[in-house]
């Protein structure tokens, strides 16, 4: 008779519920079930902070704007796949416009000054190939579904952003190289024109806007060679 209680007892000890001061966890005789210690850990709120906060949210932005377009982009949907609350993102920004920019912004190669190659014609490539790659990349993608979805009235709001992040410096670069080029003796001094520099730029986002983001690894080599290359050299 003492076996058999002592063996009951047992068996009701398998699978108990018990009680702790932070969590509830179901017990087998092997210890806490996985699976429920696991869903708890999942159900935890993720407490990023600073950059690391700043980038989880960019991040969730830039793959709203890719998978769902700027209309159905929500500062709620933001929040929810970066894991944080809505009132961290409205601490910083008044409007989804605002985040956007913001994430774009941070994500987007900077021109730099192209190193000297020694020949116009492979800093324009090196130069002109990078930014074929940003158009492949997560925050090209953005810009490609920012671009095809905006009307006349909402693409106002982000024109001086791209002529002051991307247009601009990129004119300044290639005019710089042109310069170089000229002193070098391998560009004409007549090109080294606003209009010249204009062509790269205006050709990377006719491809994007107008031939649904059509840049493949031959892109850079036909712009440079067919277009620019002629212009510098005639």
């Amino acid at each position: 008779m003492d076996q058999l209680v002592r063996r009951q007892a047992t068996d009701r000890s398998v699978g108990r519920v018990v009680d702790r001061p932070a969590e509830r966890v179901v017990e087998t005789a092997s210890g806490p079930c996985p699976v429920r210690v696991a869903a708890e850990v999942l159900r935890r709120p993720v407490r990023r902070r600073g950059k690391e906060l700043e980038v989880a949210i960019f991040e969730a932005t830039l793959d709203q704007l890719t998978s769902g377009g700027f209309a159905r982009l929500t500062m709620e949907g933001v929040a929810g796949a970066a894991r944080t609350g809505k009132a961290a993102l409205y601490r910083r920004w008044a409007s989804k416009v605002e985040l956007v920019i913001d994430a774009l912004d941070s994500t987007l190669p900077r021109p730099s000054d192209t190193p000297d190659l020694g020949s116009a014609r492979d800093e324009l490539l090196h130069l002109i190939e990078s930014f074929a790659a940003v158009v492949h990349s997560r925050s090209g993608g953005a810009m490609h579904a920012l671009m095809a979805e905006l009307d006349q009235e909402q693409a106002e709001l982000f024109k001086d952003f791209m002529a002051q992040r991307v247009i601009e410096p990129t004119k300044r670069v290639i005019l710089d190289i042109l310069r170089r080029g000229a002193e070098r003796g391998d560009v004409r001094p007549g090109a080294v024109t606003p209009m010249v520099a204009d062509l790269a730029p205006a050709m990377l986002l006719y491809r994007v806007k107008i031939c649904g983001g059509q840049v493949g690894p031959e892109f850079a080599t036909e712009l440079v060679d067919e277009v620019l290359v002629p212009l510098m050299r005639s």
